[in-house]
C-alpha cells in the first residue's frame, strides 16, 4: 500500500484507485516458481531449442500470417527498414501468431514479481525493481487508456499481446499502425506488425545489414578466448576478427561494421558458431538471448521461403 500511494503521487493518479487495483491483485505461486533460475550446470542445446520453433505447425501458421498481412508487412518494411521476415519470426516465436498470448492476469503476475520475486535469484534486487517499474507502467497505461487493470492477460512475466510487450515497451514502442485511433496489440495485426518494426528501429536496426555470417576457424592461429570475451556485443572489425583465427568468406569479408563471435552450445555435441553483426545484437534487445535471436531469424527466413515459393 505504501508503494501504491507513492506511485499515485508520482504519476498523478487517484491514490484510492491505485490502492484498490493493487489490493485486488493475487499472489501467484506458480509465477514465483517459473522465475526460479535454472539449476546450475543445466546444458544449453541450440539444436533442441531451434526444433521447438522451426517446425511444421509454426511454419504453416507463419505462412498464413504473412499472406494475410502481405501489404502491411511491406509497408512496415518500407517505413522502418526492418525486414518482414524478422517481424514474422518474432511474432511466431513469441505467441505462435497470437495463439498463445498468456492466461495470467497481468496485474497478478506483475504484483507477484514486484513484491515476491524469488530471493534466491542471483539478480533478485534488480529484478524486483524492474517489476515494480513495470507494475507502475501498467497501471498508468490502463488508467490513461480507460482499460480495467484486472482484465488484460499475458505471460507469467506480465508481457502482453501478440508481440509480448512488457508495459514499458508498450508505452515506448507500440504504435497505431492501422490508424484507428488506438493501439491494440491483442486484436490489431497491423498494430502488432508496426510496433515490432518500430521496436527494432528504435534499438538501432540498420537497413540492409545482415544479422550474421557463417564462420569457421583457422586452428593454427585461433584465439577463441579473446573472440568470445565480448560475448554477443560486436567488438571486432573484419581484420582483427580474422587475425584471431576466425575465417569469413564472400560478403562477410566486405562487412564494414563490427562483429561478434556468437557461441550456441549443443549439449554434448560440438557448438554452433556464427559471426553476429550489430543487427544480430539489435535482435537480442527483444530477448537477451542469442538462441532466441537466431531462432527468430531462422523462423522468419523459413516462412519467407514458403511464401515466395507459392
Amino acid at each position: 500500500m505504501a508503494f501504491a500511494t507513492d506511485l499515485a503521487v508520482r504519476r498523478n493518479l487517484d491514490p484510492a484507485w491505485v490502492r484498490q487495483q493493487i489490493g485486488q491483485a493475487q499472489r501467484l505461486p506458480i509465477v514465483v516458481r517459473l522465475m526460479q533460475p535454472a539449476p546450475a550446470g543445466t546444458p544449453k542445446n541450440w539444436a533442441a531449442y531451434r526444433a521447438r520453433f522451426i517446425e511444421p505447425i509454426r511454419l504453416r501458421a507463419g505462412q498464413r500470417f504473412w499472406e494475410d498481412n502481405r501489404e502491411t508487412l511491406a509497408r512496415a518494411e518500407i517505413e522502418y527498414g526492418v525486414p518482414a521476415s524478422l517481424i514474422v519470426g518474432v511474432i511466431g516465436v513469441e505467441t505462435l501468431y497470437g495463439q498463445h498470448t498468456g492466461n495470467y492476469r497481468v496485474i497478478d503476475a506483475l504484483s507477484t514479481l514486484a513484491f515476491d520475486f524469488p530471493s534466491n535469484h542471483p539478480r533478485a534486487a534488480a529484478r524486483t525493481e524492474f517489476f515494480k517499474s513495470e507494475l507502475e507502467q501498467f497501471l498508468s497505461l490502463t488508467e490513461r487508456t480507460g482499460t480495467d487493470p484486472l482484465t488484460p492477460r499475458g505471460s507469467y512475466a506480465g508481457a502482453m499481446g501478440w508481440p509480448q510487450f512488457m508495459p514499458s515497451s508498450w508505452v515506448k514502442y507500440a504504435i497505431d499502425f492501422d490508424a484507428d485511433g488506438k493501439v491494440d496489440l491483442f486484436n490489431s495485426q497491423a498494430d502488432v506488425i508496426g510496433s515490432v518494426a518500430n521496436y527494432f528501429k528504435a534499438f538501432g536496426w540498420q537497413t540492409g545489414m545482415p544479422t550474421h555470417y557463417p564462420v569457421s576457424f583457422d586452428t593454427s592461429k585461433l584465439d577463441l578466448d579473446t573472440l568470445l570475451a565480448p560475448d554477443i556485443l560486436p567488438s571486432f572489425g573484419v581484420e582483427s576478427f580474422t587475425a584471431k583465427g576466425a575465417v569469413l568468406e564472400g560478403p562477410a569479408l566486405q562487412h564494414t561494421g563490427k562483429l561478434a563471435l556468437v557461441l550456441l552450445e549443443n549439449a554434448g555435441a560440438p557448438p554452433t558458431y556464427v559471426a553476429g553483426t550489430d543487427n544480430f545484437y539489435v535482435v537480442t534487445r527483444y530477448n537477451w538471448s542469442s538462441y532466441y535471436a537466431l531462432a527468430v531469424i531462422e523462423l522468419g527466413d523459413a516462412v519467407r521461403a514458403l511464401v515466395s515459393v507459392r
